[in-house]
């Protein structure tokens, strides 16, 4: 069985570099990982404490964050590598000053296993919700040294528990300790006779609840609110983009509305404004202080500020879940917005804690837009359901802790 994982990694390899002929992504993932070990090499000072983080991308590195922050209070001499799997991850944080070194993860076979684990020598080492690579993990398991999963979260549906999941069962034999986010993944491992789990709960809950006590202030949007209340379709796709607009034309309702988009390409944004049609709005690239507070729309055509954008906003349309890739529902539920979203959220077990808890609601169309934001605005709904996304943000603090702890004993 781990011949047919080598297979797949190779080709998945070969799949990515013919795919970097026409995909600047692609392109990214392939020059990023040239002269690797010597790019190591001439970095790594021999010697040195280090603890290893891998994550897949930017969103893993927001779990990892908080708790990378907590070991290096407790120890400041600690020297912490960061490796990801994609580019998106690696371009946005190569320079995050929380990070001493900051690579590409090769890709997984055992000679770069063995040679990535001499070179960077780790105390420890930590893999961030799922990603779970067989060499590097048996290299670290072989050279005794603690390997954890953080923030890991688990399905049946996943090759794990599944007949023919005989290489993946071993990579779980590979870790020192789990700590899963949710019952029902520790439920899972320890059907398989793993008893070294504890649930935490999620370590990004940690990072956003501490960015929404101190969040950066954005005068163009506190101006553009106007004390009103303030619909945000966050990191949408075209199907939130097409819904918020169609409801924007169709609704009498007192909001003001915010357009985030995940893609800001020019041809992006301009068809955004081509469904906007006519309405009232405004690019946030075109906005000051002075003339924003005329408009009802605002299209925001950056990156970076969405995070401290909810703070300002009350029902937040997040982008993705039509897709079954649905993006950060808990950066707004940390200010108290309303979450919504696609019914394709299955593999995000705090999309459907949110929703059991009455501080999200599903949507999949413009109907259930209006129906949902109809019944928010009956008997104080509103507040009550702001009020348990803040409660739920409140009682998942405190996983980062709880890692940092149990490591260290």
């Amino acid at each position: 069985m781990i011949l047919f994982y080598q297979i797949s990694i190779y080709t998945y390899l070969l799949a990515v570099k013919t795919a970097a002929l026409f995909n600047p992504k692609a392109r990214l993932w392939v020059q990023g990982r040239k002269n690797s070990f010597e790019t190591i090499r001439q970095a790594i000072v021999p010697g040195e404490d280090i603890y290893w983080f891998h994550c897949a991308s930017l969103g893993e590195y927001e779990q990892a964050k908080p708790l990378i922050e907590k070991f290096k209070a407790n120890n400041p001499s600690l020297r912490v590598l960061v490796t990801f799997f994609s580019p998106s991850g690696y371009e946005n944080r190569k320079n995050d000053p929380l990070i001493d070194y900051c690579f590409y993860l090769p890709f997984d076979s055992p000679g770069n296993a063995r040679q990535f684990i001499a070179l960077c020598k780790p105390k420890k080492a930590f893999f961030i919700k799922y990603e779970f690579w067989f060499f590097y993990l048996r290299e670290l398991y072989q050279a005794h040294i603690p390997t954890y999963l953080v923030s890991g979260v688990f399905r049946k549906q996943q090759p794990f528990f599944k007949w023919f999941g005989d290489t993946h069962r071993k990579m779980l034999d590979y870790f020192t300790h789990f700590f899963v986010q949710n019952s029902r993944s520790e439920d899972l491992l320890r059907a398989l006779n793993h008893t070294n789990v504890t649930r935490t709960g999620d370590t990004r809950i940690d990072r956003v609840h501490e960015n929404s006590l101190n969040p950066q202030q954005l005068p163009i949007i506190e101006k553009f609110k106007a004390g009103k209340r303030i619909i945000i379709a966050g990191s949408s796709w075209e199907q939130e983009e097409k819904i918020i607009a169609d409801y924007i034309q169709s609704s009498d309702k007192e909001f003001k509305y915010i357009i985030a988009p995940h893609d800001i390409s020019p041809a992006r944004i301009a068809a955004i404004e081509k469904l906007l049609g006519q309405n009232n709005y405004i690019k946030y690239s075109d906005a000051t202080e002075e003339n924003i507070t005329g408009y009802t729309i605002l299209l925001i055509d950056n990156i970076g500020i969405l995070a401290n954008t909810y703070q300002y906003t009350d029902i937040a349309f997040i982008g993705g879940g039509f897709r079954g890739a649905l993006h950060n529902v808990l950066e707004p539920a940390s200010f108290g917005n309303i979450v919504l979203f696609g019914k394709k959220h299955s593999k995000f077990h705090e999309a459907e804690e949110l929703l059991s808890c009455k501080a999200a609601f599903e949507i999949s169309y413009t109907d259930d837009l209006i129906g949902v934001i109809n019944h928010l605005l009956q008997q104080q709904h509103l507040e009550v359901a702001q009020q348990a996304a803040l409660d739920y943000i409140k009682n998942g603090v405190g996983a980062s802790d709880k890692v940092l702890q149990a490591v260290l004993q």
